[in-house]
């Protein structure tokens, strides 16, 4: 996790910072890829160049994450957002129940598509405190067909610590939290993840389910939508987005080479740390998330002044800081910290609001 030459220190919620070696491979592959004098954004998706690319990208996720054979390794688009119906419209029938966890935007965008399929019961809400934690009380019913859960919720800065023990296997959004800390496999039936946050560009959409979940709600499908069309045609039943699937390649051969899925969390966990302990010891600024329930992903914080707000983003810029600004659900600022954000980026931001404090509080 060794920091490199920064522009500027890139906060941003998504798409987000990727690390600096994966831009460099990838602008070279831009104009030459592997020296074959040709570029990766024009090479057929069914030449022996690329093939290669997408079989080291589905080794690198099977070996990074712990996924054997038994489930499906898929390279979608659409982003999360599709997979909210195409998961449900896949596993869901008509006379069937999923349970739901409502922990944010997302999920419950999720919930809205999953009752075109099938019956949805919502075990559980922090919509009342507008998403400020994770709901912990609550039993999954074990005449479930599946649990969904969203791991990381971006936008009020709240995570999953531990996934629950459930009677019922978890189909799980991990677009904001991808291969960021280890978690066991075995727990999920389905996981999906927008490329955007930790693992590449904006345009592909991991999607790992287990092979014999395909199909079993048995509605007929169009070809695009339906999993087992795109396990058979190898995630090219049509062209596939060729260059994010690259990139995400070489992201992931990064946090194979940086020391797997721990050593990202390590990292993670001491980034995380600097900056919640400075935003509770700071007089200028409170956090938004219940602390237990905080993100490693993404920090939410307030002015405790209002007027500090613009005063503190217009010294972010200042410090070549971008991406602050929080969303309008929450408002205030958020810290995306992802996976190659670098510690220096993280120092450089406690530094200034240490300054701002000390000339404003």
């Amino acid at each position: 996790m060794v920091a490199t030459t920064i522009k500027k220190h890139n906060f941003s919620a998504g798409p987000a910072i990727l690390p600096q070696n994966v831009f460099q491979e990838a602008a070279q592959a831009v104009l030459d890829f592997n020296g074959i004098g040709m570029s990766i954004l024009e090479i057929s998706h069914r030449s022996k160049d690329f093939e290669a690319v997408m079989a080291e990208a589905e080794a690198l996720v099977r070996e990074i994450g712990g996924f054997d054979d038994s489930y499906a390794v898929l390279f979608l688009s659409g982003g999360a957002s599709t997979q909210f119906f195409m998961a449900p419209m896949n596993l869901l029938g008509e006379q069937e129940k999923a349970a739901y966890v409502d922990t944010g935007t997302w999920s419950s965008k999720a919930i809205k598509e999953a009752k075109l399929f099938g019956n949805v019961e919502v075990l559980a809400s922090s919509k009342a405190d507008n998403y400020n934690y994770i709901p912990k009380e609550y039993s999954v019913p074990k005449d479930a067909v599946y649990l969904h859960l969203t791991s990381n919720n971006t936008i009020f800065g709240t995570q999953y610590q531990a996934f629950p023990d459930s009677p019922v296997p978890i189909v799980c959004d991990m677009s904001s939290d991808m291969f960021s800390r280890p978690f066991e496999a075995n727990k999920f039936g389905l996981i999906y993840a927008g490329a955007q946050k930790n693992i590449g560009p904006a345009g592909v959409t991991l999607v790992i389910v287990k092979k014999e979940w395909i199909g079993r709600a048995g509605r007929k499908l169009p070809s695009m939508l339906d999993y087992s069309i795109h396990l058979e045609g190898e995630s090219m039943y049509n062209t596939p987005p060729v260059f994010p699937i690259y990139v995400m390649m070489l992201t992931l051969r990064w946090i194979k080479e940086t020391g797997g899925l721990k050593m990202v969390e390590q990292h993670n966990q001491a980034k995380a740390k600097l900056l919640y302990d400075e935003i509770d010891n700071n007089p200028c600024f409170k956090g938004t998330a219940a602390r237990e329930d905080r993100s490693l992903m993404n920090a939410c914080f307030l002015p405790t002044n209002p007027d500090y707000e613009a005063t503190f983003l217009d010294t972010c810029k200042k410090a070549d800081i971008s991406g602050l600004k929080g969303h309008r659900s929450v408002g205030g600022f958020r810290a995306s910290i992802y996976n190659a954000m670098p510690m220096e980026s993280v120092e450089v931001l406690v530094e200034v609001m240490k300054d701002f404090a000390q000339k404003n509080g």
